[in-house]
């Protein structure tokens, strides 16, 4: 009785442990973004925090590094956020807790559901971060890191299925996503938030994110029953041309500005 009551005791200090030093991490990003001025210091806290990618043999290093994939474009994509919203503490302490409860309730989840919002929620961001800060640069390294964050995101979902051919639909969802990016790169749209003028709403990352939902569920629907049946993909297919068609009748109205 005495161990189980150990045992119980030392599992509740772990998960306040982990729970303090997680608070700690995304307080810790945004102090040093907001006191120094620059994303670099944060940026290598991200990294920093992964380190346990290399507390194993070298040879389980390409492995932990690729599971882990997910969480650092979010982290990195919360540095940029809250590097843009510099002189907005509000907006700035919202992505923090934001990033908390990424850190605390959805990363660590292994659910079906939440490892689609976890390829969801990372491919959104990753790919909002790559359109404002990199629509300037050469179209092959706009087009390839949209590229490279769509089979990430592509791939953590097919993991959680027993199917061979998981990297090949991921790098198929890679190519199509690297394809509206080449389109998005020469007509690059993208809508203000009211309050939160700095980060831009990216057309690109919206259509993207509704078309990965729209895969997913085809997916499972088909892995499930051996077919892709109508009730599984017409909610998600709905959704998706009803935001499509709000977004360009926005634009019409109010106009979209480019990033």
């Amino acid at each position: 009785m005495d161990l189980i009551k150990s045992h119980k005791r030392r599992s509740r200090i772990s998960e306040a442990m982990y729970i303090l030093l997680n608070v700690l991490l995304a307080l810790a990003m945004f102090a040093v973004t907001y006191v120094s001025g620059s994303p670099w210091i944060a940026v290598a806290l991200v990294f920093m925090s992964k380190w346990r990618v290399l507390a194993v043999r070298p040879r389980f290093w390409l492995a932990n590094l690729i599971a882990n994939t997910v969480d650092l474009i979010v982290g990195l994509s919360y540095v940029t956020l809250v590097y843009c919203m510099t002189g907005s503490v509000g907006v700035q302490a919202a992505l923090t807790v934001l990033y908390i409860v990424w850190l605390l309730i959805i990363k660590p989840r292994s659910k079906h559901t939440y490892v689609v919002i976890q390829a969801g929620t990372a491919l959104f961001l990753g790919l909002t971060t790559v359109s404002m800060m990199m629509h300037e640069w050469n179209p092959v390294c706009f087009v390839a890191a949209s590229w490279i964050i769509g089979c990430i995101a592509m791939r953590h979902v097919m993991n959680t299925y027993d199917e061979p051919y998981s990297n090949l639909y991921s790098f198929v969802f890679g190519v199509v996503t690297a394809e509206l990016a080449w389109i998005s790169y020469h007509w690059m749209a993208a809508y203000a938030i009211p309050g939160v003028s700095p980060i831009r709403l990216s057309q690109f990352a919206l259509f993207t994110t509704l078309f990965y939902f729209v895969a997913e569920r085809a997916y499972y629907s088909y892995h499930a029953y051996g077919e892709v049946r109508r009730n599984d993909i017409i909610p998600p297919v709905a959704l998706t041309a009803l935001v499509v068609i709000a977004a360009y009748v926005l634009a019409a109205i109010y106009g979209s500005d480019a990033l």
